[in-house]
């Protein structure tokens, strides 16, 4: 057999109330590792509830961009779009009334420049200085 020092030997031979010391510190370790094994399983399962939840998101959210794509599609579809403007009378711009540069200030003369206000000048009364001790307020 394998000879154990003296010292180790009364640790595992120690006991209180008949169990000895080395079990109950065997036990309390293995229900700290149960302990630990739950707390991080049911953070596993939190975060596997809110990965799930951003996925659905996801899904959603795609989903609701293929419609609205579709939507985009059909308002602007050239059939459509033609047959609104023909509804509210617009047409296309005739070639003959399209400005040059030249014909521009006969469509929209410039603004005419004002002349400048002129300055009133106030006549100049004498003032009269204030005797010592007075203040002007």
């Amino acid at each position: 057999m394998i000879a154990v020092p003296v010292p180790v030997k009364r640790l595992f031979d120690w006991k209180v109330r008949g169990v000895r010391c080395v079990e109950i510190i065997g036990v309390v370790c293995v229900a700290a590792l149960v302990f630990s094994v739950y707390i991080a399983k049911a953070a596993a399962a939190r975060e596997s509830a809110e990965i799930s939840r951003i996925e659905s998101e996801i899904r959603e959210n795609r989903q609701r961009v293929r419609l609205l794509r579709a939507e985009a599609t059909r308002l602007e579809q050239p059939a459509r779009l033609e047959a609104l403007s023909r509804e509210i009378g617009l047409g296309p711009v005739d070639v003959r009334r399209q400005a040059v540069e030249t014909g521009l200030p006969a469509i929209a003369p410039p603004p005419a420049v004002a002349a400048p206000a002129p300055v009133v000048v106030a006549s100049a009364a004498p003032v009269a200085a204030p005797a010592a001790g007075e203040s002007l307020h």
